[in-house]
C-alpha cells in the first residue's frame, strides 16, 4: 500500500466527517484554507497520480463516497502535493442536481471534460 493511497483514504475519512454531520460550511472552510504547498521534490505525486489514487480509495471505502468528499480530498493532496487545485461546485435546475469536481488551471482533471456544460458553478475554493 502506497503512501500515497494511505492518505487519500485519510482524506476520505476527514471529509466523511464533515458530510455525515451535514457541515458543508465546514468542509468548505477547511478545503479554502488548505494552502498550495510549494514543490519541492521532483518526484511529487502527478494530477493523474493523485486523480486514480482518489479513485482507488473510494472503491476500498466501506460506503458510498459523494462527488464533494472525493473533490475535497483531491484538491487538498493534489495542494499538497503542490499542485493550485480548485474545488469546484455547481448546480443544475431542472431536475435539481448539485455536483462536485476538481479543476487545475481552467482544466477538469476528475470528472468528464463536459461537466461545466452541465451545471452552472456556484463556487470556486
Amino acid at each position: 500500500m502506497s503512501l500515497l493511497f494511505l492518505r487519500a483514504y485519510a482524506m476520505l475519512i476527514y471529509f466523511d466527517l464533515f458530510v455525515s454531520r451535514g457541515d458543508f460550511a465546514a468542509l468548505h472552510q477547511s478545503v479554502r484554507q488548505f494552502a498550495v504547498r510549494p514543490r519541492k521534490k521532483a518526484h511529487e505525486a502527478s494530477v493523474e497520480q493523485v486523480c486514480s489514487t482518489v479513485d482507488v480509495a473510494c472503491i476500498w471505502y466501506w460506503k458510498r463516497v459523494l462527488c464533494l468528499q472525493r473533490s475535497a480530498a483531491t484538491v487538498c493532496l493534489l495542494r499538497r502535493a503542490g499542485v493550485p487545485a480548485q474545488l469546484v461546485i455547481g448546480a443544475q435546475q431542472i431536475p435539481f442536481k448539485a455536483h462536485a469536481w476538481v479543476e487545475v488551471k481552467g482544466c477538469i482533471v476528475n470528472d468528464k471534460d463536459y461537466t461545466r456544460e452541465m451545471y452552472v458553478v456556484l463556487d470556486r475554493c
